[in-house]
């Protein structure tokens, strides 16, 4: 990934957070036939190996997981909110005319290498606690004792379950520091002002990042 410096984020626990709060990861590999990309809700422990460990699960159909045993490395991409940025909302286009469409946005890129777990006792566990977390928000939460007993053994036996302990975590923050603060401003109370959670989201993000260029 091309990270001018001025959009480099370093800092650990920002990209631990968006992975959390963003855990629908696209994880790439090398196939057999080449590139391929997967998408999967990710479960991320910061506590284990020196940059974390993402866990999750594949169908069994899915080739992915013995493809793993020849090709281990992977980059999993995690992507936070992003915003179109219009050129009208720079107070400096008004003047100079010098300035152009452009998108800002947040993303992680998590290297590491797939250990598969082909057991009942890892998926099981594993599904149980993404369960928690993703209903969580609901007034009556699912969880998996409301199936039927069979019913969950035959689905967890459809699963295999894949561990990916990270090698290296990368942060590309694009959000206008490479812009004068006015501009950057300008832009951000324009996104405020649309009001979709993601623009709101990036709006925050850009008021909070490091000063712009002025």
């Amino acid at each position: 990934m091309y990270i001018p410096t001025h959009f480099e984020e370093t800092n650990p626990d920002p990209l631990r957070k968006l992975i959390a709060d963003h855990p629908l990861g696209a994880m790439v590999t090398l196939s057999p036939t080449g590139l391929d990309a997967n998408h999967i809700p990710f479960e991320f422990d910061a506590t284990k190996g020196p940059h974390g460990t993402l866990r999750a699960h594949v169908a069994r159909a899915n080739p992915v997981w013995q493809e793993a045993a020849q090709n281990p490395d992977t980059l999993v991409i995690f992507q936070g909110p992003t915003a179109y940025i219009s050129p009208n909302w720079y107070p400096s286009k008004h003047d100079a005319h010098r300035q152009v469409p452009t998108y800002n946005y947040m993303v992680v890129h998590a290297h590491g290498r797939i250990a598969v777990h082909d057991d009942e006792t890892f998926v099981r566990g594993l599904v149980a606690r993404l369960t928690r977390k993703m209903e969580a928000g609901e007034p009556v939460p699912w969880k998996m004792g409301d199936a039927p007993a069979d019913f969950i053994s035959q689905m967890l036996g459809a699963i295999v379950g894949i561990e990916i302990e990270l090698t290296k975590l990368t942060g590309k923050w694009k959000l206008g520091q490479n812009k004068a603060s006015v501009d950057r401003r300008g832009a951000a109370s324009a996104l405020a002002e649309r009001g979709s959670d993601a623009q709101r989201a990036v709006s925050d993000a850009m008021l909070a990042a490091p000063p712009a260029l002025d």
